[in-house]
């Protein structure tokens, strides 16, 4: 995978700005301690960063719950929807449903850009050869230019999802942005149990095996007693398409 410095230049005061971001994080997960979720959502999305943070959603199997605990705080918040082109149309169904059922008014849709497809990509199988590049340029790239002057975004990351997320904080310093993984520390009876008291509609694809669901080339069914994600690029090393390593990739290359 091409680095991250490729679109996130580094500052001559980038060590300074990494570090501010990293302490910032510390403050910011020491004041959310003990709050509900709602509570910490409503003092992080309206209290410390008004106007200045997103949800990035994909629309997925448990995206429901962090789109809907938003709502409740501030229907406007911006929700960016990386489509890549290569979703299942079950996804896009259900991000239009969930968008009028949860009253949200500000879902962006965010596509690749036209010439790096035409030049990385120019046949639309790249995900056949090289999953981390595919990725790169449909996903990573475009959610990195959409995420452009804001301060801190949404993520809907949980520890129980796989090994490679077992430690995770409900914040933390991603470059010089704050990531806010609200559900960190939720398991899978409070995602039911939210599922059913809410009344909150599944992703169609759930009940056909699906835990976990990505583009359409990438994602397989799920034994029933397996990783949620072991579906997703199947029989790869790779865990993750890449959107959750962009700081701490720049934050090396600062270092070095």
């Amino acid at each position: 995978m091409p680095s991250a410095s490729a679109v996130l230049p580094l500052e001559p005061n980038a060590k300074e700005r990494l570090e501010t971001t990293r302490s910032r994080a510390t403050e910011l997960l020491e004041s959310v301690k003990g709050l509900s979720t709602h509570d910490a959502l409503v003092r992080l999305i309206e209290d410390e960063f008004k106007g200045e943070v997103a949800l990035v959603s994909s629309f997925g199997t448990e995206s429901a719950i962090l789109l809907h605990l938003v709502a409740q705080v501030n229907p406007s918040t911006p929700v960016i929807f990386m489509d890549t082109g290569k979703l299942f149309g079950e996804t896009q169904r259900y991000r239009r449903q969930l968008t009028e059922f949860l009253g949200l008014t500000d879902v962006r849709q965010v596509l690749p850009d036209p010439e790096r497809l035409a030049g990385k990509d120019p046949d639309g199988i790249l995900w056949t050869k090289d999953t981390d590049m595919c990725c790169w340029v449909r996903k990573v790239e475009p959610m990195n230019w959409a995420l452009d002057g804001l301060s801190a975004w949404i993520s809907g990351r949980k520890r129980f999802q796989s090994v490679t997320r077992a430690r995770l904080e409900m914040v933390e310093a991603e470059g010089t942005r704050i990531k806010i993984n609200p559900l960190a520390y939720w398991d899978r009876d409070e995602i039911t149990s939210y599922f059913e008291r809410h009344n909150l509609p599944r992703h169609p694809l759930e009940a056909d095996g699906y835990p976990s669901v990505g583009c359409m080339p990438c994602t397989d069914k799920v034994a029933p007693g397996d990783d949620p994600r072991s579906g997703r690029w199947k029989n790869q090393e790779k865990t993750e398409c890449g959107i959750h390593f962009i700081g701490d990739t720049a934050g090396r290359a600062a270092q070095q």
